[in-house]
């Protein structure tokens, strides 16, 4: 018999077909039994009827247990009442496997034992809706820079230094020396665009924060883009017509998960150019504000980077994503340009997303100058010798580039209208959590 998936049922209507799934779940009523089969690629309702069917194949559906694997022979048909729903016929039914007490039943789980069985978790309604946004939202990313001229270019995984910072780097050892799980790809994306000219990696990388918040994941998904000759004016207009891109693919692709999400689909229809940009000085003078209204609790002074509350206020302000420019060079990596009017600012950009999200791109114009770039890795502590390489791309050929990083996960938490980050990927690794 010929088997088809449930995401293809409607091209075989009235045909005799085999699912070769799992049961959902079931509820019968006298003679006739409603099973809710799945395959991975959607879930059909599918009626037995006692009298059509042989004893055994009966007596099979009522023995079979949630979760269990089966195959169902049947003849799929439109629902009389919805259209575009299917149904299916069931004329045989074939138990492969009879789960047991599965764990995870239609009653309340607290999130503690859901985490301990996420391997289980991922095969509710729920987080295959999210994990289908997340599947779109990655085929969007790499559509997007591939129809732009972008090149991929991996970058490595180990590396011999920090990108990010040194207090959060997963130190590995690397057979008689040290090396570190990457931050971000983005030093070696600038070495592939002076290559390249347009490029983007796409990859894990690795925070070893101490932090519990729900935007926090140490290994979580980052797509960043790195073009030649830009500045930072061209890496915030790229990143607005990325983002209004992905949301775009989203809302044509997943309407049916957005409404499994109960996810408001008229707030991501506004995710269109031209987003509000705000300088640094003008989003503290809302902290400030903010604070005067006593909508913040804690006082925030020029000078430092936003925290999670800070950039929850600001971006709850607007309806689409806001983007803040030039913070303070102090409070930004080592490589970010300094604005040449106000030298003690650095030419990067932070874009919040709307809806108290918070920061989902980060990015700027990266140091050309060699001698200046010295300057900051000494200004930074960090060794000199271990970003030789890196520091011969100011030697050959130096150009004025810039790029940005957006995390995976925090885009998908987002457009999906969840609270926490630990659903946005398949397996989360987080302070406490290390299994699954």
């Amino acid at each position: 018999m010929k088997q088809t998936y449930i995401s293809e049922i409607g091209k075989h209507l009235g045909e005799e077909i085999t699912i070769k799934g799992w049961l959902y779940n079931k509820r019968s009523s006298g003679k006739l039994g409603f099973l809710e089969v799945r395959d991975g690629s959607g879930i059909i309702q599918s009626i037995i009827s006692k009298k059509d069917v042989s004893e055994q194949c009966w007596n099979d559906s009522e023995q079979v247990t949630q979760e269990s694997s089966i195959l169902v022979t049947g003849v799929p048909r439109e629902h009389p009442k919805r259209p575009g729903v299917y149904e299916l016929d069931i004329k045989d039914l074939k138990i492969v496997h009879l789960a047991h007490e599965y764990p995870i039943t239609p009653k309340e789980h607290g999130v503690e034992f859901l985490m301990d069985h996420r391997h289980l978790w991922l095969r509710s309604r729920r987080q295959q809706a999210i994990l289908h946004i997340r599947h779109e939202i990655i085929r969007a990313v790499r559509d997007f820079f591939d129809n732009n001229g972008f090149i991929l270019c991996d970058t490595p995984v180990f590396t011999p230094a920090a990108c990010e910072g040194t207090t959060t780097l997963f130190e590995v050892g690397y057979f008689d020396e040290k090396a570190y799980l990457t931050q971000s790809g983005q030093l070696y994306n600038e070495a592939t665009a002076a290559a390249f000219g347009k490029v983007y990696c796409f990859g894990p990388t690795f925070r070893a924060e101490r932090s519990k918040t729900r935007r926090h994941l140490t290994e979580f998904w980052m797509v960043e883009p790195e073009v030649a000759y830009a500045r930072l004016d061209d890496i915030m207009e790229l990143a607005e017509n990325f983002i209004s891109y992905i949301v775009g693919r989203v809302l044509e692709r997943r309407q049916e998960e957005l409404k499994q999400l109960e996810r408001d689909p008229a707030k991501l229809e506004k995710i269109i150019p031209p987003f509000p940009r705000l300088r640094y000085d003008e989003a503290v003078k809302m902290l400030e504000q903010g604070h005067a209204e006593g909508k913040l609790e804690n006082r925030f002074e020029w000078g430092g980077d936003l925290g999670s509350p800070d950039e929850t206020y600001i971006s709850s302000q607007f309806d689409r994503p806001v983007m803040i420019h030039r913070y303070p060079a102090k409070v930004k990596a080592f490589y970010m340009e300094a604005d040449p009017e106000m030298p003690e600012l650095a030419l990067c950009v932070d874009v919040l997303a709307p809806e108290g999200y918070g920061e989902i791109i980060g990015g700027g114009e990266r140091a050309s100058s060699l001698e200046f770039l010295l300057d900051r890795i000494r200004e930074h502590g960090l060794p000199p010798e271990a970003f030789d390489w890196y520091l011969d791309l100011r030697k050959y050929g130096s150009v004025p580039h810039a790029g940005f990083g957006m995390g995976i996960e925090r885009a998908v938490a987002w457009i999906c209208g969840l609270e926490h980050v630990r659903e946005t990927i398949p397996f989360p690794r987080m302070l406490y959590r290390l299994k699954p």
